[in-house]
Formats: C-alpha cells, sequence, structure tokens
C-alpha cells in the first residue's frame, strides 16, 4: 500500500472517530435495536442502527455522518472527468432540502423482524438472479402484494438502494435522495405519518450494480411477538 493511501485510509478513521465522538454510548445503545438479530448480517444490522440515529437526533446525524460520507464520497469520485458534475457540494438542492426536513428529535425508532427481514432478502436475491431494479418481483408481483401475505392490512413502503455494501453508504444515499423528486426513500427515513416502526433489512450482489440493498417497512403494534428487545 503507497503512502498516499495509508494516509487517505488514516483520515476516514480520523473522520469517523470524530463522528463518534459527537454521539453518546447511550445513544449508540438506544439506536442498535437489531444488535442481536442473529439473522441479519453486522452491515444490514448497521443500517438500522444508522437509521435510528437519524430518528433520535436527524440535525447531529446531518453534520456529523452525513457529512463524512459527503467528504468520503467526493474524494472518491475526483478521478473521473466529470468530478464537478458528481461531487456532492453544500449548494445542492438535496443536500439544502435535506437541513429542512431531518430536524428531528427523538422519533420512534425502528426494530427488526425476522419475516420482514426474509421477505427483503427473497426480494434482493430475486433482482440479483435476474438483474432487475424495481420494486416488483421477477413474476411480476408487488411489494405490497408480497409484504401483505404476512402483514395484512398494515401501512408498509420499500426502499431500494444499488451501488453500494457499506451501511453507511446506503443509509445516506437513500436519505439524501439526489435524483428523486418525491423523495419517497428520505421520507420512510424520516417517517412520521404511517408511524413505521418494523423493518426487514437485506444486502446482496447485483451484476448490473455490485450490490443491491432493500429494506421494508412496516407498521406494526407497539409490542410484536417478533421484535428483538
Amino acid at each position: 500500500m503507497n503512502r498516499f493511501a495509508i494516509c487517505f485510509l488514516f483520515l476516514i478513521v480520523v473522520n469517523l472517530a470524530v463522528c463518534a465522538q459527537s454521539w453518546t454510548d447511550s445513544e449508540f445503545k438506544k439506536a442498535n435495536t437489531a444488535g442481536n438479530a442473529n439473522y441479519l448480517t453486522n452491515e444490514e444490522k448497521n443500517i438500522i442502527l444508522y437509521m435510528n440515529l437519524i430518528r433520535i437526533d436527524g440535525e447531529k446525524f446531518y453534520y456529523t455522518f452525513l457529512q463524512d460520507y459527503i467528504d468520503n464520497y467526493n474524494e472518491k469520485v475526483k478521478k473521473y472527468r466529470n468530478y464537478n458534475d458528481l461531487k456532492l457540494t453544500k449548494t445542492n438542492s438535496y443536500y439544502l432540502s435535506l437541513l429542512k426536513q431531518i430536524k428531528v428529535k427523538n422519533l420512534p425508532l425502528f426494530y427488526p423482524d425476522e419475516q420482514l427481514a426474509s421477505l427483503s432478502r427473497a426480494h434482493a436475491t430475486d433482482l440479483n438472479k435476474n438483474n432487475l431494479d424495481t420494486h416488483e418481483s421477477s413474476n411480476g408481483t408487488k411489494f405490497s402484494q408480497r409484504l401483505a401475505k404476512y402483514f395484512p392490512n398494515k401501512p408498509m413502503s420499500e426502499n431500494i438502494d444499488f451501488g453500494y455494501s457499506n451501511s453507511l453508504d446506503i443509509v445516506c444515499h437513500l436519505l439524501l435522495d439526489c435524483g428523486v423528486p418525491a423523495l419517497g426513500h428520505r421520507l420512510n427515513l424520516l417517517d412520521q405519518k404511517y408511524k413505521f416502526n418494523t423493518v426487514g433489512v437485506s444486502i446482496q450482489r447485483h451484476p448490473s450494480y455490485s450490490w443491491c440493498a432493500v429494506i421494508d417497512f412496516v407498521a406494526q403494534p407497539m409490542f410484536s411477538a417478533n421484535r428483538i428487545p
């Protein structure tokens, strides 16, 4: 590894350490609702952790972990000729609109559910196998039909992210929602309208985008039998 690579890695570690210092141990513990969900990978557990940190203190997340994601993203795309088009700046309209929406605090948290995670995994695997990038299954089944079989008459939604396998990258990419005028992915993460509190998560390979992540959301009664305490 050359000296530049070592320095770059050191800077990433330092930046993450600075982010972590802005959050308390109790906040991390509170956000880690998936810590004991042994049916999830560590990155899948961390997707839920980062989504919960947003809901604990959205503005603090904006100035810590999101800023770290943006700095690292901009560093990575410097190698491309169209860097000026690709880079994320503080004048980016999605970045600015997010600041207005993310000033949330102590929202209800997301909890993992094994059945819902199984449904997320099945869809992510289907996307991989059939090289799809849609909420519909390869057989034409809509996401609401897939989920309603096990979660009937419940509010539900689904986020799908392509291109990332790292939990922080996935969450921040969905949170910014660049290029998605309706901001549907962002609104799911910041949801207060539908009272989403149960999530399924799966990260799988994808032939066209390298990786895909499926996150399913359902609103359930507060004390679900499948919930990890």
